[in-house]
Order: structure tokens, then C-alpha cells, then sequence
């Protein structure tokens, strides 16, 4: 008998559409927005961690947008895959698909926060620790339910063949 599906399932599931198509749209936003002027704020404060209060060479606002590109090509990259294994996990109700986002997600997150405190970039640390913050909970949730929930149906299945 299949479990019926939890209100909160669908609610972590939507969640987690969501924010596999944010990591999508500001992956494309990085990529092709760096010389509208939308991102001088970020770069600014880029600029300041590395240059400090010196006069920043104009090659080093060009070099930034280009990193800024690159990364929103990866970024975009990660979301379309983001949004892959949420909808395995959603469909199939694998817990494999959280598993693996989890593991991506706790690769990442000491990586990036490491580096973005070794560059004294304090705003990295605030985002990477909300990411954590509103990824890994669902994820764990998710994982844990469909765990149970593969774990009742094998065991349903293997009584009803035994």
C-alpha cells in the first residue's frame, strides 16, 4: 500500500524548485549583466576586499567581470542540474537525488567559505551560511522521508511476494 504523499513534501519539493531556478537566473544575470552597471555594488566591494582604499586599476574591473561571467556560466550550469535532481528526487521519490545534493552542497559550502574568508569577503560567509541554512534542512527532511517511504514499500512489496 503506497504511502500518501505529505503536504510537506510538496511544500520542500517546491522550495527547492525554487531555488534551483534562482541558482539558474543568477547564474545567467552573472554571466551577462557585469557591464550594465547592475553588479558595481558586488564589484565595488570585490574591489575593496583586494585593493583596499589604493586606486583600483582599470584592468582589474574588466578581469572581475570576466570571473563574473565564468562563474554565471557555472552557476548556471549548477542550477539546471540542481533542478534535474530535484525532479528525480520529486518524481522517483529518491532519496538518492537529496543524498547527492547534500553531498554537493556540504563539498561546496566549507570551500567557498574558506576562501571568501581568506579575502576577508564577509558578504560570501553571510550567503553561503544562509544557503546552508535554507538547503540543507529540506534536503535532510527529504532524504529521511524517502528513506522511509522506500523502506514501507519494500517492505509492503516483499510480504505481499512472501
Amino acid at each position: 500500500m503506497p504511502v500518501p504523499s505529505s503536504p510537506l513534501r510538496k511544500a520542500l519539493v517546491a522550495w527547492l524548485y525554487a531555488a534551483a531556478l534562482m541558482h539558474l537566473f543568477a547564474g545567467v544575470t552573472l554571466a551577462w549583466a557585469g557591464h550594465s552597471g547592475l553588479l558595481d555594488g558586488y564589484l565595488n566591494t570585490i574591489e575593496q576586499a583586494f585593493w583596499g582604499a589604493d586606486t583600483v586599476p582599470a584592468t582589474a574591473r574588466a578581469q572581475q567581470v570576466w570571473w563574473l561571467a565564468l562563474f554565471g556560466a557555472t552557476l548556471q550550469s549548477y542550477g539546471l542540474y540542481m533542478l534535474a535532481l530535484v525532479h528525480i528526487g520529486h518524481r522517483l521519490k529518491s532519496r538518492m537525488a537529496w543524498g547527492w545534493l547534500i553531498v554537493g552542497i556540504l563539498l561546496w559550502a566549507p570551500q567557498d567559505m574558506w576562501i571568501s574568508a581568506q579575502a576577508r569577503v564577509w558578504s560570501h560567509l553571510w550567503l553561503d551560511g544562509l544557503a546552508l541554512l535554507v538547503l540543507l534542512p529540506p534536503l535532510v527532511w527529504l532524504y529521511r522521508h524517502d528513506r522511509r517511504t522506500s523502506l514501507t514499500d519494500n517492505a509492503s512489496s516483499n510480504s505481499n511476494h512472501g
